[in-house]
C-alpha cells in the first residue's frame, strides 16, 4: 500500500515517501497522510530538523498520480487536488523545524514541488529536475511557478516549464537550488541534521520565521507570530492574563 510515513530517531524525522511501484507518485491518500504528519511534527518538540526521502525506486518522486487524478471533474480538479495539494504543501515549508529534501533519484512535476517546500536540498549526482505538466496538458499546480521561481532564475524555471528541460543536479546545485550533490543524500542529510544539536532550537525557528517574512512565504503569518512570541514572554501579557482570570483591572508594568 502506498503510503508516506513518519519515523523519528532522536532529534531526526523522517518523511519517507513509499510508492515505489508508481516512481513515489503522490496519490490523495499520500497527501492526506503527509498533512496529518506535518500537524504531528509542529508538536513535536523533541525533533529538531525534519528530513523529507523516499523509498528507493528510479524517482524520488515522479510527480503526481496521473490515474488519482485523470478522471476528476474540472471543479474537483481545482478545488480539491491542486488546492489541497498546495495547501499541504504549504503546511510542510512553514513546519518550524528545519527540513531538507534527501533527492536520491529524479523529482518531477510534485516531486520537484514537494523538495521546493523544503528549507535546503541535497541532490544524487544522477538525479534531475524537471515539470512535465504540460506534456499531459496541465500545469504545475503545487507551487511550481511559484515558490520555485523564488528559489531559480525565471529563464531556468521556464525552459523547464515550457520546454521539458532537466535540470541537472550539478546545475541546480550551481544555481544555489541544491546545497550539495552527494553520493548518499540520506547521509549527507543526517550529517546536516546532526550538527543542528549545537544550534538553540529556539533562535533555528525565528531564523527560519524571518527568513521566510523575508521572501514572501506567509509573510503576515509570520510578522505575527514574530510579534506574538515577543509580547507573549513579556510581563505585560502576563499581567493581562493574571488580571483576565481574576476579574480585576490590569496594571500594565511596560516590561
Amino acid at each position: 500500500m502506498s503510503g508516506v510515513d513518519l519515523s523519528i530517531d532522536g532529534a531526526v524525522a523522517t518523511l519517507r515517501l513509499d510508492n515505489p511501484d508508481k516512481l513515489n507518485a503522490f496519490t490523495p491518500d499520500m497527501l492526506t497522510q503527509l498533512d496529518q504528519h506535518c500537524a504531528t511534527l509542529e508538536r513535536e518538540r523533541s525533533v529538531r530538523c525534519v528530513i523529507v526521502a523516499a523509498q528507493p525506486a528510479k524517482a524520488f518522486c515522479a510527480g503526481a498520480d496521473i490515474i488519482a487524478w485523470g478522471a476528476l471533474s474540472p471543479f474537483d480538479f481545482a478545488r480539491h487536488w491542486v488546492r489541497d495539494g498546495h495547501r499541504i504543501f504549504d503546511r510542510l515549508a512553514r513546519l518550524s523545524h528545519p527540513t531538507i529534501a534527501a533527492i536520491g533519484a529524479h523529482a518531477f512535476g510534485g516531486g520537484l514541488e514537494l523538495a521546493t517546500a523544503c528549507d535546503i536540498r541535497v541532490m544524487a549526482p544522477r538525479a534531475t529536475l524537471a515539470l512535465p505538466e504540460t506534456q499531459v496538458g496541465i500545469v504545475p499546480g503545487w507551487s511550481g511557478t511559484q515558490r520555485l521561481t523564488r528559489l531559480l532564475p525565471e529563464p531556468v524555471v521556464k525552459e523547464m516549464a515550457l520546454f521539458g528541460r532537466r535540470l541537472s543536479a550539478e546545475r541546480a546545485c550551481a544555481l544555489g537550488f541544491a546545497a550539495e550533490v552527494s553520493d548518499d543524500p540520506e547521509a549527507t542529510a543526517r550529517a546536516m541534521a546532526g550538527k543542528l544539536a549545537g544550534t538553540s532550537p529556539m533562535a533555528t525557528e525565528v531564523a527560519k520565521y524571518q527568513i521566510h517574512a523575508a521572501v514572501g512565504e506567509d509573510r503576515s503569518a509570520m510578522i505575527e507570530a514574530l510579534g506574538g512570541a515577543m509580547i507573549g514572554a513579556s510581563a505585560d501579557k502576563a499581567e493581562g492574563v493574571d488580571a483576565f482570570a481574576n476579574k480585576r483591572t490590569p496594571e500594565f508594568p511596560g516590561r
